[in-house]
């Protein structure tokens, strides 16, 4: 970009070819805290993109590296592609206003069998934002079921930052192994249920976890943090952020498209960016840190 712009059940919404969101879907995803499913691509084009990931999974023993699915982004062309993508934009524009970052963009990946899982939280709990203007979308690579594993939410829950406290569970695939310090009514709880190409829309506060595999089948998705532009950090340094849409506010560094796919040159940029990353998110989960506001 040459210039500071970039070119329950009743909270379903039904698959469209076109990518804006009804005035129905915008007012359930404000009533209960999520949306979905929503169809971004057919499965053939989101196979091509499986394949993709594969081929650079199997370049590196398997798996990407965990300090490079934080902003993946900055790493991949064809994920810097994704999280500019029109129709994903599009109906995170109707929820968060015509300004658009990405704050980060990583897969959550459970192979079969694995006891990987995702406790009950809220996203806010370590992003330390000024305001809660702020989603996850959540983009399907496979399909995302109960039995896999797929993103269960509780609706109605994204009215206030709930406290949460640090776990030791290795298998808990947060950055700080944190759950909400308050019970959740788990029987309450939606599936949230993706065909490949499809995604869900979830606000920050909206409390959400996720079971392990116990199928034979793979799960894997890319979440994409999208910030409305006009928020600040709270504390400490600026921060850097992508630029997907509209205007930018002039409140975090802007992050460049990657050359190629694990280019030097982005390697190289992709450090500095996680070093302020990973201080941003320390500060955030010390005892000391004040807690997120979004």
């Amino acid at each position: 970009m040459a210039e500071t712009a970039a070119t329950g059940a009743g909270a379903r919404a039904r698959p469209a070819a076109r990518s804006r969101l009804r005035a129905e879907d915008v007012a359930n995803y404000r009533r209960e805290g999520f949306l979905a499913p929503i169809t971004v691509m057919p499965p053939a084009e989101m196979a091509e993109r499986l394949r993709d990931l594969e081929q650079l999974e199997a370049e590196r023993a398997g798996r990407l590296a965990p300090t490079h699915n934080i902003k993946t982004h900055l790493l991949i062309p064809w994920a810097w592609d994704l999280v500019h993508d029109p129709r994903i934009l599009d109906p995170v524009e109707d929820l968060l206003g015509p300004d658009i970052l990405c704050w980060a963009a990583g897969f959550f990946d459970k192979r079969p069998g694995e006891p990987q899982h995702v406790t009950w939280h809220q996203d806010a709990s370590y992003w330390g934002l000024s305001a809660p203007d702020a989603l996850t979308a959540w983009l399907a690579f496979t399909p995302s079921r109960r039995n896999n594993g797929c993103m269960r939410v509780s609706p109605r829950t994204h009215g206030t930052v709930l406290p949460h406290v640090q776990g030791q569970d290795r298998t808990n695939m947060l950055p700080g192994r944190e759950s909400v310090a308050l019970d959740v009514d788990a029987a309450s709880a939606v599936d949230i249920v993706l065909e490949a190409g499809q995604m869900s829309l979830h606000h920050v506060l909206t409390v959400h976890g996720s079971e392990a595999n116990r199928s034979t089948e793979r799960r894997c998705g890319l979440a994409i943090r999208y910030i409305a532009a006009h928020l600040t950090k709270l504390k400490g340094a600026r921060g850097t952020a992508t630029l997907v849409r509209g205007r930018d506010h002039g409140h975090f560094d802007l992050e460049a498209a990657p050359e190629a796919a694990f280019h030097p040159d982005a390697l190289a940029r992709y450090a500095t960016v996680l070093r302020s990353w990973m201080r941003g998110v320390f500060d955030e989960m010390t005892p000391d840190g004040g807690g997120a506001q979004a």
